[in-house]
């Protein structure tokens, strides 16, 4: 497991970042908390000089399970526990959610857990799964947010485009009233329910939108440039992989009644940037790849760009 990844569990079969300790039943929210390694609180404390004054303004987050500091935060700061964040995601989804996976990055510093939404759609004559995902931080580098994560069913990969027409992810910070602003944020169903729908009427665009072949292999090559400079090793490594990206358009069992279009090309490149093996797999490799299967991948949404620019 990534070297950041301090605790973690997934549901049956390893998820398409590969991390985490299998369990072989998603979990209701109070044993997702055990499994995850996510049943500790986070308590406030002074903070002072080693002169052993006392440091205004600030207090320490400690993690009352070891002691461990997890960052140092303003008295505006206000906690969200790791309980709250699935009673939060409890009371949104309704009696009966299950957890897919959550966990523990950084010894602590950031959280996640990932739970199934109420139901699947079909789009385009596809199954669309849809995964809520509720991030926190506990050492002030970030806010708290909810993101949806759809993922293309019959091969595990995420879908989850950058739409001008609905957001994909909603954020609030750690200060003010948290309550409140955790109450407001029960609109976040309305706001998957417009993203699935703004995403399924552009997946029907992108059916439309006819490609050549000349086109796909264009599109390719901007999304994986030779860069002048190039040594020739750079230049076969980058040429291996458009051909791997390329066969994951021409070649895909899953897509082959398809037809040529921005809707096939777009998930190729999901595929790819879902499951295509780096050139280096680095210490942090699976780590960053769910991080940005969560964040929304920037590869995914560059070819998404691309054809639409076209359209």
């Amino acid at each position: 497991m990534s070297a950041n990844v301090e605790s973690m569990f997934y549901v049956r079969e390893t998820p398409w970042h590969g991390l985490g300790t299998k369990v072989m039943t998603a979990p209701d929210s109070r044993e997702a908390l055990i499994a995850a390694g996510l049943n500790w609180n986070v308590i406030q404390e002074p903070i002072y000089t080693t002169e052993n004054e006392p440091i205004k303004g600030y207090k320490a987050n400690v993690r009352d399970s070891d002691r461990k500091v997890l960052g140092v935060v303003t008295d505006r700061y206000k906690v969200v526990q790791n309980h709250e964040a699935f009673s939060f995601t409890d009371e949104l989804l309704g009696q009966g959610v299950r957890y897919e996976t959550a966990g523990s990055l950084q010894d602590g510093k950031k959280v996640w857990l990932l739970a199934h939404m109420p139901h699947e759609y079909i789009i385009s004559g596809e199954r669309i799964s849809p995964y809520l995902l509720f991030s926190n931080t506990h050492d002030g580098s970030g806010a708290i947010k909810v993101a949806l994560t759809p993922i293309r069913v019959v091969c595990n990969n995420t879908l989850n485009l950058a739409l001008k027409t609905a957001e994909r992810s909603w954020s609030m910070i750690h200060t003010g009233d948290i309550k409140s602003k955790m109450k407001e944020a029960s609109d976040t169903l309305f706001k998957a329910e417009r993203y699935m729908d703004e995403l399924g009427k552009e997946f029907e665009q992108l059916r439309m939108h006819k490609l050549t072949d000349q086109e796909v292999m264009d599109y390719i090559e901007i999304l994986l440039p030779v860069e002048d400079g190039s040594t020739p090793q750079q230049i076969r490594n980058m040429k291996r992989l458009q051909e791997d990206m390329k066969s994951r358009y021409f070649d895909a069992p899953d897509l082959k009644d398809t037809g040529k279009n921005a809707y096939r090309f777009i998930n190729a490149v999901s595929d790819f940037a879902t499951h295509a093996k780096p050139l280096r797999q680095t210490a942090k490799y699976k780590e960053n790849l769910f991080s940005k299967t969560v964040e929304g991948n920037p590869l995914i949404d560059r070819a998404y760009q691309l054809v639409s620019m076209a359209a």
